[in-house]
């Protein structure tokens, strides 16, 4: 089923709804080995984190259910996650007053940046099960960031790292000339 999004909907403007779930990435699927996957926090933090896969699955978990907007005009809704909640990370980590911005770091190089305040909305998190089943590989597992309000590159794949910063600079696709924070409501797509 595919429709366009209606004044007051849930679909943002040039947007066209599916139930198919597209893979889309720039370069080749990582491989991913528990046993030297690690996850860490860094930069402006009063407690920088360092986890290996075992203690990120052991942290408490949040369900959340929210939809998905891709700057190449789809849009799926419902889309229901497990993982573990931006709010817990930086609980843990103690951001300084200095921290305004973040800059996420990828399995395969990929960046992207984010304002503080965009990570700490309710229903952001670090997903590793997507509508009850372990995320994907292709789809961004073991460890996919969601960022529900925000076009969905910037719910980087792969997360294998999240530093504080001061300072705003672009990640991956914002240096190619995507939007720098890529509001889908605003039609944020490119720069």
């Amino acid at each position: 089923m595919q429709w366009r999004s209606e004044p007051g909907g849930r679909v943002p403007p040039g947007q066209v709804l599916t139930e198919k779930w597209p893979v889309l990435s720039y370069g080749s699927t990582p491989r991913f080995d528990p046993q030297t996957w690690a996850f860490d926090v860094t930069g402006l933090v009063e407690q920088p984190l360092h986890f290996s896969y075992a203690e990120f699955m052991a942290l408490p978990s949040v369900e959340v259910t929210s939809d998905i907007h891709c700057v190449t005009r789809w849009s799926r809704l419902d889309n229901r996650w497990e993982g573990v909640s931006f709010h817990h990370i930086f609980d843990l980590c103690r951001p300084l007053p200095a921290a305004r911005h973040t800059m996420i770091f990828c399995d395969g190089g990929y960046t992207t940046n984010l304002p503080l305040p965009d990570l700490l909305n309710d229903d952001v998190l670090l997903a590793y099960r997507h509508d009850g089943e372990d995320l994907a590989p292709d789809h961004g597992g073991p460890l996919r960031l969601v960022v529900p309000r925000l076009y969905f590159w910037k719910s980087a794949k792969w997360v294998r790292r999240v530093e504080l910063r001061h300072a705003e600079e672009p990640g991956f696709w914002e240096m190619y000339g995507y939007h720098i924070r890529g509001d889908p409501w605003k039609e944020e797509r490119y720069s």
